[in-house]
């Protein structure tokens, strides 16, 4: 009778000693990456992570799908109602695109973006450059042509500047106007602001001066033969 007394005990505690196992197994996550320095939210599907100063993108299952890279776009003190480059607080990608920069040889920052498999789309040719809403965004188009070398041998540019919408080929498929007065000089450049917001998919409100906006319907000037 003691005797299966004790078996019927044992056979009790064993789904316990099962379930505690389970437990303990489910308590031990399998570890995707390790060190991180931060990491951004999730935006369409793909996340920021940040690892020695520079950015890589995982996927919702915690897989690196963007290996790290020095070149994406975040600001640590982010101006969030700017609506431009100066807002990117973490990099995130919006209609399948996410901004990158380049440096160039004059110490002025361009931008772009890249897709998904980190690939650059749409080359760094921009001063400022609002997120994609809608597959379009707003950018200040920078078109640099070189005109020799001047007496210490230093290049020599000419630069034109214009505020555009593009799509998310890089299409430039309006432009809203020349921008003047942007300094070129290094330890005078400063990223000229966007004059121009979308309030709807195909109107944008346009700043024309301190105190004056306009209103463009997109759809009506694309279509003009």
């Amino acid at each position: 009778m003691r005797l299966k007394y004790l078996a019927g005990l044992a056979f009790l505690a064993f789904p316990f000693v099962m379930g505690a196992q389970t437990l303990e197994t489910m308590n031990e996550p399998t570890v995707k990456i390790k060190e991180l320095d931060e990491v951004g939210p999730f935006s369409e599907g793909l996340a920021a992570v940040r690892k020695d100063g520079k950015w890589g993108f995982i996927d919702q299952e915690g897989n690196l799908v963007i290996d790290f890279r020095d070149d994406v776009v975040w600001n640590q003190n982010a101006e969030e109602s700017q609506g431009d480059i100066k807002a990117i607080r973490y990099p995130k990608f919006k209609n399948g695109l996410c901004a990158i920069q380049e440096i160039n040889d004059e110490g002025i920052p361009y931008y772009g973006f890249m897709d998904t498999q980190g690939k650059i789309v749409i080359e760094p040719e921009y001063l400022n450059v609002s997120g994609f809403k809608d597959d379009r965004a707003i950018g200040i188009y920078c078109r640099r042509t070189f005109r020799g070398k001047n007496n210490f041998q230093l290049n020599i540019y000419e630069y034109a500047f214009t505020e555009v919408i593009l799509n998310t080929q890089g299409e430039i498929i309006w432009p809203i106007s020349k921008r003047e007065n942007i300094s070129m000089t290094k330890r005078r450049y400063q990223t000229p602001n966007l004059t121009a917001s979308f309030i709807s998919p195909n109107l944008i409100l346009i700043k024309t001066s301190d105190s004056d906006f306009q209103i463009s319907n997109i759809s009506e000037q694309i279509q003009k033969p």
